[in-house]
């Protein structure tokens, strides 16, 4: 796609990543994007281009915001590793003893700290899901504590790719008393002004950009994404349970877009989310708002789960709700950058090394599971104009 006008701004010195974010229009297939850099929580990258529609009809503008799947994993990680900061939820502590109704079907000793690394065996729901399930907050946690476990808890990790959300957002709610979804809008979002919301407003429906089904895998390319999954296998289950929630016209409908589903329905943009790993890429506070304490920051880039991952089967690294930089999917050169990524390809990461914030936000979906190419074009220039 040639001639996509870039918009934004780009500080001297950071020239390659605004020619390797036009690079991805032109030859790496992307449609719509945005891509925001803060450095000691100052932005130095705020780019954007592209259309926000599979039809290119509608510009990307500065205000556009998208959903980043998984990449929401990040926030609403920081919602309960708050809560652990705070001396309000204990890591090593039963689940139980926040969600008592947990407590039953083999996961009476699950902590609330493999909730967080992908160690409690529940990445899936075994029995078929009614049609909406993932709209439906009550639906997912009463299925969620009838579930076994499906391997023994703290043994190993696996990908909990839409379970953990619910988790996760359940302990916050039992504690708080509050959605997940309001706790980051009240706790995170507004003091720190950032556009970044799980479970978006009507009104904000104008701007979204419309999510674009994967594009075929690169010949070559390393860790696609799984598609010859036995139906009724552990794997399949965890990412398609109910069978075609993720449809591309779910994605982009009215009740996806206004549900809680913080492990896959954050809608940001990328200058929000830069924001937000830029605050933790600098000890945890930026213009006065503290999101974590620096030894929380620390602990949520220790490594928790490491290796081969029992759903997806290839190499994930996890802390405590994050994905780690791992010799499979490096986010950039430092060793304790921590963040995640999201389907299709978005990204968002601290780097407390060298205090940078990263984001990239896309509507044309990538097929990796892993690190998109367009996102490694990206890191590859960022990092070489440090």
């Amino acid at each position: 796609m040639a001639g996509i006008l870039i918009e934004g701004s780009c500080e001297p010195g950071f020239e390659r990543v605004r020619e390797a974010f036009a690079e991805n229009f032109a030859a790496r297939g992307d449609v719509g994007a945005a891509v925001a850099v803060t450095i000691d929580g100052r932005p130095v990258i705020d780019l954007w281009g592209g259309f926000a529609d599979k039809q290119r009809t509608r510009p990307w503008t500065r205000d556009t915001i998208v959903n980043v799947y998984s990449a929401t994993k990040g926030i609403a990680a920081t919602c309960l590793n708050r809560l652990v900061d705070q001396g309000r939820v204990d890591l090593d502590a039963p689940v139980a003893r926040y969600w008592p109704e947990f407590a039953q079907a083999g996961k009476e000793r699950i902590t609330v700290r493999w909730l967080l690394s992908h160690r409690a065996g529940l990445p899936a729901i075994s029995q078929a899901l009614p049609p909406d399930a993932l709209m439906q907050w009550d639906v997912m946690t009463a299925a969620l504590v009838q579930q076994e476990p499906w391997w023994e808890p703290g043994t190993r990790h696996g990908y909990h790719a839409l379970t953990f959300g619910y988790l996760v957002g359940e302990v916050v709610r039992r504690v708080e008393g509050r959605t997940i979804g309001r706790y980051c809008r009240e706790e995170i979002a507004n003091p720190l002004q950032l556009d970044l919301h799980i479970g978006l407003d009507a009104r904000n429906d104008a701007r979204c950009a419309e999510m674009i089904a994967p594009m075929p895998p690169v010949p070559g390319a390393s860790h696609p994404i799984p598609t010859n999954a036995d139906p009724s296998s552990m794997a399949a289950r965890a990412m398609n349970n109910p069978a075609g929630s993720m449809r591309i016209s779910t994605v982009n409908s009215r009740r996806w877009r206004g549900a809680e589903i913080p492990a896959a329905n954050g809608h940001t943009n990328a200058r929000a989310l830069a924001r937000f790993y830029g605050a933790l890429a600098r000890g945890g506070e930026l213009d006065g708002v503290r999101l974590l304490s620096a030894a929380q920051i620390q602990r949520c880039h220790t490594i928790e789960s490491d290796g081969i991952d029992a759903v997806v089967g290839v190499p994930m690294r996890f802390g405590l709700g994050f994905r780690l930089t791992q010799p499979a999917a490096q986010y950039g050169p430092n060793p304790h950058t921590f963040g995640h990524t999201g389907a299709g390809g978005s990204l968002g990461f601290a780097d407390p090394d060298a205090k940078i914030g990263f984001a990239y936000t896309m509507n044309q979906m990538g097929s990796h599971i892993l690190i998109d190419p367009r996102v490694i074009a990206l890191l590859d220039a960022l990092y070489a104009s440090m």
